[in-house]
């Protein structure tokens, strides 16, 4: 009997007494290989107890019969990844390439048939056979044309010559001003998101209706995601500033007046356009265009004013000095020089107040509170000891029932943050540990993230559930923000197929927390109950939540799970803003909006130039789509290779063959 070799390497599959003698003969296959690898046997033996681990995981999911019919093979694929990231497979991957087979750095899509053919090279370059009983959910072309159906679907057809959708920010005026949205759509916008923490619906409606216009117009199609507000956990009202109107002009590098500073002169008892001051009706009817202003500002400064504006609800003057106007501050009119006859008038007491703000520095001692106080800074002694410390009251007062001793704290987009030292009925005692050294202003309103606690507040809040109605009729998509469990997603989809009977419109999963991160798996098999699903990377959040040094790895891995499901991404938070708010984007930004190309979707939020910024990241898109599709390097002829053998004194030789 002639024994089966494996490839010349040091195991058989029969018994052979003369296989030492035999294996002296036997070619070693590695021997032709340009840089001798190791043993391929141990390493096909490795693989095939992580193939024979991931199946078995796989088939333990018990609730795979919930999942819809069109998401069942996705389904399995993302259970077979969450298996398969289980093991450490890093040294096997260095092995694999040493040997020219695929590392599974690619594996996202297809896991089991990556595994199985990888495997079966092995096998056949060991001379082995190996025929699998198991066939996998899906194959290469099934799972790239999943991803690509699923993404048309949820975001619209592929725009011509491009990969990556856009998905613009509506700015309110996006209600009134039908000229602008249509040159969203004529320069790239693919998707428009409507954020439901903003505006009302009337104004969403007449977005709507300029959405829907537009596409008409333009033969352009674009889908619309209407983002719910969700639940706000944020600081409560502060105790205002003092009442104090500051202007000051704007100034080149040499301290040149560019632009002179604008204050609007009203009646009592109304408002013009900010900043303005509140002054009597009688006085201000004197007013002429170049009449001058003279006062003692709240500094005891004295300044000068220029009526350059008369309108029959008021003036507009401007200075080329910096003033500060309080009430009963008096202002003295004069004209070529000379008073008038009712030269003299004061401000009046309607000038708003200031933002009110507590001052936090590391070390010192903030208290939440649940009840609905006005929040305020510490109080001091006559030596400067504290007698009672600084106070505010929260948005969501329940929290304070579920945070514990020790977890972390920030505020307003992690300027501030501090430790939980102390929790007792009703109050949390924060520890103050990051501020700037002069100290920062904590106001009204600011954001509140909690990272390592374990909320149980529910995704949809009561205002949620109020716009549901009006969301579920108009938009394609909506958007539900810090969703963190699998039973916020069951929750919204039974809520909108209660409003909606026939089309349901697909969930966009807002991925904002840590427990969201942690929970995505769990919350995506909840969302493919459903027909079609999407995840937003919101990254402002996110980074506060787990950390700016790990937000690079946090969205990476979110793209690779999501791609495991066959679910489209979008990549969402801050993407060109200098561009869209300013008009001059950051080198680091559009480097970031290149990365962001491995996403379905790249969204951009609102600014004066938006419109530019919507052209600039397409073309950057364009740009990127030939270098890079996922994880994968896309190997295009380069220009920068053939400029290099034009310009070198290169020789080609003869075929070396």
């Amino acid at each position: 009997m002639i024994p089966k070799v494996i490839g010349g390497l040091d195991a058989i599959i029969e018994p052979c007494p003369n296989f030492q003698a035999m294996k002296k003969t036997q070619p070693d296959i590695r021997e032709s290989f340009p840089c001798r690898p190791n043993e391929l046997s141990p390493l096909i033996e490795q693989l095939l107890k992580v193939r024979n681990d991931v199946l078995q995981k796989e088939k333990a999911y018990k609730n795979l019969g919930k999942i819809h019919a069109v998401n069942q093979k996705s389904a399995r694929n993302l259970l077979q990844y969450m298996a398969f990231r289980l093991h450490d497979i890093r040294d096997m991957q260095i092995q694999m390439t040493e040997w020219g087979i695929s590392s599974l750095g690619r594996a996202e899509r297809k896991v089991q048939a990556t595994l199985d053919t990888v495997l079966q090279t092995m096998h056949h370059l060991a001379d082995r056979s190996w025929e699998p009983k198991e066939k996998p959910p899906v194959c290469y072309r099934d799972a790239r044309q999943i991803l690509e159906d699923n993404t048309d679907q949820l975001l619209g057809a592929h725009p011509a010559g491009r990969r990556v959708r856009i998905m613009v920010t509506m700015p309110s005026d996006g209600g009134s001003n039908y000229y602008l949205v249509k040159n969203l759509l004529m320069n790239g916008m693919n998707c428009a998101r409507i954020n439901c923490a903003h505006d009302d619906k009337k104004t969403w409606k007449k977005m709507v209706e300029n959405i829907k216009r537009a596409e008409d117009a333009t033969g352009r199609e674009c889908k619309i995601l209407m983002d719910l507000g969700g639940p706000k956990l944020r600081t409560g009202e502060i105790k205002p500033g003092p009442k104090i109107v500051k202007i000051r002009p704007k100034r080149s590098e040499t301290g040149r007046v560019e632009q002179p500073a604008k204050i609007w002169l009203c009646p009592k008892g109304t408002e013009g356009r900010s900043p303005f001051l509140p002054l009597p009706n009688s006085w201000l009817a004197q007013c002429r265009i170049g009449d001058k202003i003279r006062l003692s500002d709240a500094r005891g400064s004295s300044r000068k004013l220029t009526i350059t504006e008369v309108t029959k609800s008021g003036c507009l003057a401007t200075a080329n000095k910096t003033i500060y106007f309080v009430p009963g501050l008096k202002l003295t009119l004069k004209r070529a020089g000379q008073k008038l006859k009712k030269s003299t008038a004061k401000i009046g007491n309607d000038i708003p107040n200031r933002p009110g703000g507590i001052l936090l520095k590391s070390g010192d001692l903030l208290v939440l509170t649940a009840k609905q106080i006005i929040g305020e800074n510490a109080t001091l002694d006559e030596i400067g000891k504290m007698k009672t410390p600084a106070t505010v009251s929260i948005s969501l007062p329940k929290v304070l029932n579920d945070i514990r001793e020790g977890e972390p704290i920030w505020f307003d987009d992690g300027k501030i943050g501090g430790i939980i030292e102390r929790v007792t009925k009703g109050h949390a005692h924060v520890r103050i540990n990051h501020s700037r050294p002069e100290g920062d202003k904590l106001r009204a309103e600011k954001g509140i993230n909690l990272p390592e606690s374990n909320l149980k507040v529910a995704a949809l809040s009561p205002q949620d559930l109020e716009d549901l109605e009006f969301v579920v009729r108009h938009a394609d998509m909506v958007g539900l923000s810090f969703a963190n469990y699998p039973k916020d997603v069951e929750d919204i989809v039974r809520r909108m197929k209660a409003l909606r009977k026939d089309q349901v419109p697909a969930v966009v999963l807002k991925i904002e927390t840590r427990l969201g991160f942690e929970n995505l798996p769990a919350m995506l098999l909840a969302a493919m109950q459903a027909p079609s699903c999407g995840v937003m990377i919101a990254r402002g959040d996110l980074a506060i939540e787990c950390g700016f040094g790990r937000l690079a790895e946090v969205q990476e891995q979110i793209l690779w799970v999501c791609e495991a499901a066959h679910v489209p991404v979008i990549w969402a938070t801050q993407v060109l803003e200098g561009l869209a708010k300013s008009g001059l984007p950051t080198r680091a930004e559009v480097t970031d909006a290149a990365i962001g190309q491995r996403a379905e979707c790249i969204m951009l939020n609102k600014g004066e130039h938006i419109v530019e910024a919507t052209k600039a990241l397409g073309e950057i898109m364009l740009r990127m789509q030939d270098h890079q599709t996922k994880k994968r390097s896309l190997l295009r002829k380069l220009s920068i290779a053939e400029r290099f053998f034009e310009t070198q004194p290169y020789q080609p030789k003869k075929d070396l063959t």
